[in-house]
């Protein structure tokens, strides 16, 4: 009897097992799609996702007993579920009843696997609708039936559109509450297709529904029998996704590793972008322009004949070239563009403003390199599409600006590939994410300015001069004793028969920058351009002292970045804001201090001193005498 009741209970096992098997299989070829829903508060995002996710039973059974008792707990009434709280999981959202942070979900149909991400509605959280527009396929606009366009609304419809973001589904939503007027619906749909074509959206598809009762989500609604269109989920089913047309496009593949398992190998892996390639197929590598042929498509389960767009794969090539992560292998008659400069679409996402003239990390693609950004042409009000003057961007502003990166990157504009196209910018001191961005075109002038080799080298000037070229760079309070002890240094290194130039910040800002204020985005553009002549400097082979305030971090390693290793020393003149304010030889403490001078560095402006410096000076503890022979002793060693 018990072996009967085991082998029955291992047949069981087997049969679900099977079905397991079966539906994995069944799941494995179905197409992705990613699509976010937005529009403004209340409009009911977070219930469209939930009735979606209940519709297609993804949905188990102690989620929906936890989902009912939660329901009654926070008094939803005319029904036993709030759909909004199967999406809705941060405690501040289901106290508020709003969305905040990005959420994402999974569900499927017999035809296509979602990725949905439910986005906040309110203006303070743009950046988190642009962190889940980033990746999207689709939008659903949602509207308030009730309300009609609302700012939110055409804001959200902006940013889908700037994101790249083709697929545009109008949902009228909450439509049982005006009785599902149609001449109401109508007027909303006029509305909106106005609005749409002004910002360069030349076709979406309305369609009436109701979240709430679940008209025209996975079935045609009784209620709206003069709508002949699709349902929602109808049209997410059959829409054309983008990597389908992607793979139209000329071939693209950012490199992401060297695959080098041992001698007999080696292949570059990286995500396909764009296009369709075969072995055979010539390709070119860039920057290098180098070109080759591919002689395998490799993956896990085996070569392939040809890889698209969206497919993960190894490449071999037929020569041995020089190939590494960031390079980017190309359709060979048809490369992208390599260049240094560019105007670009920034989204700002970090909540201290952006400063012009800062060095961020840009990642784009597998890229990583340092960037710069120039002052922004103008910012874009995204609730009337208006271009404003400005000198920065705050939290959630767009503007477009022109940026430059230290070395040539390998794009493409963003309106025709996403993946070449799209970047964002990372804080190098914090490694924060500060924006997204979007490329429009390279700046002519980058394709004309190149680098002029010279006969005459930097280690011949060196060579010449008998000393190692290097740049003590002293940075401290005002009142720190910069300048003296600087003074000091360079006299001691001259009576030793070295060759050096004092560049000191007063006497600098009377001619090179003398345009230049004392705002953070001017005192960065001060610091960039000191870090320009220094470099010029020690390129001449001499010894670079300067004295300034410098009272970031990330640009005093801006200008390490521009030396060779070892070239620039950190010289943390290290004096008590107490002890720097007492001295206060020229007075500004005291002007700073009586609200006559703004932006003083230690009272109204932050220092932030050295972490790690090659030389720090304890003013409290020694003489400036000593703190000069100390330096120049360290420099010599």
């Amino acid at each position: 009897m018990a072996t009967a009741v085991e082998n029955s209970s291992y047949q069981v096992q087997d049969l679900i097992a099977e079905d397991i098997d079966a539906y994995l299989l069944q799941h494995q070829h179905k197409s992705l799609l990613r699509f976010i829903t937005c529009g403004s508060v209340d409009d009911g995002k977070s219930t469209l996702i939930g009735r979606l996710l209940y519709d297609s039973k993804m949905i188990f059974e102690d989620q929906l007993a936890a989902l009912e008792s939660d329901s009654k707990r926070v008094g939803t009434q005319g029904q036993n579920i709030d759909f909004a709280l199967l999406v809705d999981g941060l405690a501040a959202e289901r106290e508020q009843g709003i969305t905040i942070d990005v959420a994402y979900r999974f569900f499927a149909t017999e035809k296509r696997k979602f990725i949905v991400a439910d986005t906040p509605g309110h203006e303070q959280y743009t950046r988190n609708m642009v962190t889940g527009a980033s990746t999207a396929d689709l939008a659903v606009i949602l509207v308030d039936a009730r309300k009609g366009l609302l700012t939110q609304t055409r804001r959200h419809s902006y940013l889908a559109h700037l994101i790249g973001i083709r697929n545009i589904v109008l949902a009228v939503n909450k439509m049982d509450l005006i009785d599902y007027d149609q001449s109401r619906y109508d007027a909303i749909v006029e509305d909106y297709r106005s609005f749409a074509a002004s910002i360069g959206i030349g076709a979406f598809t309305p369609m009436p529904i109701s979240g709430f009762i679940g008209d025209n989500i996975t079935s045609p609604s009784d209620n709206t029998r003069w709508y002949t269109g699709p349902t929602l989920i109808q049209h997410l089913e059959n829409v054309e996704l983008d990597v389908t047309a992607a793979r139209a496009m000329p071939f693209r593949m950012p490199v992401q590793w060297v695959n080098r398992p041992n001698l007999d190998f080696r292949g570059f892996s990286g995500l396909i972008s764009a296009g369709t390639i075969r072995p055979g197929d010539p390709v070119r590598i860039l920057p290098s322009g180098k070109t080759s042929t591919v002689r395998r498509i490799v993956t896990q389960g085996g070569d392939l004949e040809f890889a698209v767009a969206g497919q993960s794969v190894t490449l071999t090539l037929a020569d041995e070239v020089d190939c590494s992560r960031g390079d980017v292998i190309s359709i060979a008659e048809n490369p992208p563009e390599v260049a240094d400069q560019f105007e670009a679409t920034i989204v700002w996402m970090a909540d201290e403003a952006m400063l012009p003239g800062r060095p961020y990390w840009l990642k784009l693609a597998t890229q990583t390199v340092t960037a710069t950004i120039q002052a922004p042409k103008y910012q874009v009000n995204v609730n009337t599409m208006e271009h404003l003057a400005a000198k920065t961007l705050d939290l959630n502003a767009i503007g477009v600006a022109n940026l430059q990166t230290e070395r040539p990157v390998i794009f493409e504009a963003y309106g025709d590939n996403r993946t070449l196209g799209g970047f964002i910018l990372i804080d190098k001191i914090t490694n924060a994410t500060v924006a997204a961005g979007m490329l429009h075109f390279s700046l002519r002038r980058a394709q004309n300015v190149h680098w002029q080799a010279l006969d005459v080298t930097r280690d011949k000037h060196a060579e010449l001069k008998n000393q190692k070229p290097a740049v003590l760079w002293f940075t401290g309070l005002s009142g720190a004793g910069k300048s003296t002890i600087a003074n000091l240094v360079e006299k001691k290194l001259v009576r030793m028969n070295r060759h050096t130039f004092l560049l000191d910040g007063d006497n600098v800002r009377h001619g090179l920058n003398r345009d230049l204020g004392f705002t953070d985005a001017d005192r960065i553009e001060n610091i960039r351009r000191v870090g320009e002549v220094a470099k010029l400097m020690t390129d001449a082979g001499l010894i670079v002292i300067t004295a300034f305030i410098s009272p970031f971090r990330a640009e005093r390693q801006m200008v390490r970045e521009m030396m060779k290793s070892g070239e620039f020393i950190e010289v943390h003149i290290d004096t008590p804001l107490a002890e720097a304010e007492a001295r206060d030889v020229k007075g500004l403490y005291k002007k700073a201090r009586a609200g006559a001078l703004a932006n003083f560095t230690g009272i109204d402006s932050p220092y932030e001193a050295p972490e790690a410096p090659e030389i720090r000076i304890d003013t409290t503890s020694l003489t400036p005498e000593q703190a000069a022979d100390l330096i120049v002793e360290e420099l010599l060693k």
